[in-house]
C-alpha cells in the first residue's frame, strides 16, 4: 500500500508496507511550524491513528532541519494583536499545540522520530513526544526557548526530565545550548545515532521492528506504560488487568495461543 496526503504540501504523508512516513516539508524555515502546518499536522496523525492497517509511524524533516521550532512571523503576529486579546489569543493557539503534541505522545503505535538536522525548540519537544528517536550525525537538538523570554511549550518539562534527569534538563532548558548528536546519544535524548545517508531506511527499518507484534497488546501496553511513571504500582497493577482481558478477547491472542499448541502437539507426535 502505497499512499500519498494531497496538499497542502508543508505535511506529507506517505504510507509504504504498514508504516507510515510523516515529512514535516517546510525546508525554506527549516520547518518550523506555523498555525496553518499545525492544522494540517493534526489531520494527518489523526489519520494515521485511525489507519488500522498503519502499524507504527516515522516523524522525521524536509531538508536540513528537522523542525525550527514555532513560525516567528506567528510570534510576531501575536505581539501586534491588541493587548486585550494577547492572552487569550495565546491559550488558544497553546490548545492545539498541545493537542498537536497529545496525538504523537499517545498515538496507539510506535511512533519513531527520525531526526535529520536540527531540533529546536518545539521541534526538540516533538521528536521526545515520539516513542523513539533516532539522529543523523547532522541533528541538534536543543531547548531554545529562553533565548525567546519564553518556557517550553510542547511537553520538553514533561518529557526531558524522563529522559536526561531533572537536573540536566533543568541546565538544558534554562541555558537552551545546542547538544549535538553524539552527546545527545549519551544523555539519551537519542536512542540510537543512524549510519551516514541511512537514517530514514533505519528508522524503517526499525519502525517494522517494534510493530510486528500485536497492534492491541501494543496499543494497550503504551498507554499504561506511558502513565507509569505518575501512576501508583496498584493503579498501574489493575490497568494492567483490565487491558490484559481485553487482550484474551483478541483475535490476534487466539491465533497466535492454537499456533503454539499445535506446534507443541507436533513436536510430541514427532
Amino acid at each position: 500500500m502505497n499512499t500519498t496526503t494531497p496538499t497542502p504540501t508543508q505535511i506529507e504523508l506517505k504510507v509504504e508496507a504498514g508504516i507510515a512516513i510523516l515529512t514535516l516539508n517546510r525546508p525554506e524555515k527549516r520547518n518550523a511550524i506555523s498555525d496553518a502546518m499545525r492544522s494540517d499536522l493534526i489531520t494527518a496523525l489523526e489519520q494515521v491513528a485511525a489507519d488500522a492497517k498503519i502499524r507504527a509511524l516515522v516523524l522525521t524533516g524536509k531538508g536540513k532541519g528537522f523542525c525550527a521550532g514555532g513560525d516567528v512571523a506567528g510570534m510576531q503576529r501575536r505581539m501586534d494583536a491588541p493587548a486585550g486579546e494577547i492572552g487569550f489569543n495565546g491559550w488558544t493557539r497553546q490548545q492545539r499545540v498541545h493537542h498537536s503534541i497529545a496525538l504523537l505522545h499517545t498515538m496507539p503505535k510506535p511512533v519513531i522520530a527520525a531526526v535529520n538536522g536540527s531540533a529546536n525548540g518545539l521541534g526538540a519537544d516533538m521528536a521526545l513526544a515520539c516513542d523513539f528517536v533516532i539522529a543523523s550525525e547532522e541533528a541538534s537538538f536543543a531547548w531554545s526557548y529562553i533565548k525567546r523570554g519564553l518556557i517550553p511549550d510542547g511537553g520538553g518539562m514533561y518529557f526531558l526530565p524522563r529522559r536526561v534527569g531533572l537536573s540536566r534538563a533543568k541546565q538544558l532548558i534554562f541555558t537552551g545550548r545546542k547538544v549535538e548528536a553524539a552527546e545527545a546519544l549519551q544523555l539519551g535524548i537519542a536512542d540510537r545515532l543512524a549510519r551516514p545517508g541511512a537514517l530514514l531506511d533505519e528508522a524503517t527499518a526499525w519502525a517494522c521492528e517494534l510493530s510486528q507484534g500485536s497492534a492491541a497488546a501494543l496499543a494497550l501496553g503504551k498507554s499504561i506504560i506511558d502513565q507509569s511513571f505518575e501512576l501508583p504500582a496498584e493503579q498501574v497493577f489493575a490497568q494492567g488487568s483490565q487491558a490484559q482481558g481485553i487482550c484474551y478477547t483478541t483475535q490476534e491472542h487466539r491465533d497466535a495461543v492454537l499456533a503454539f499448541l499445535n506446534a507443541g502437539s507436533k513436536e510430541k507426535s514427532a
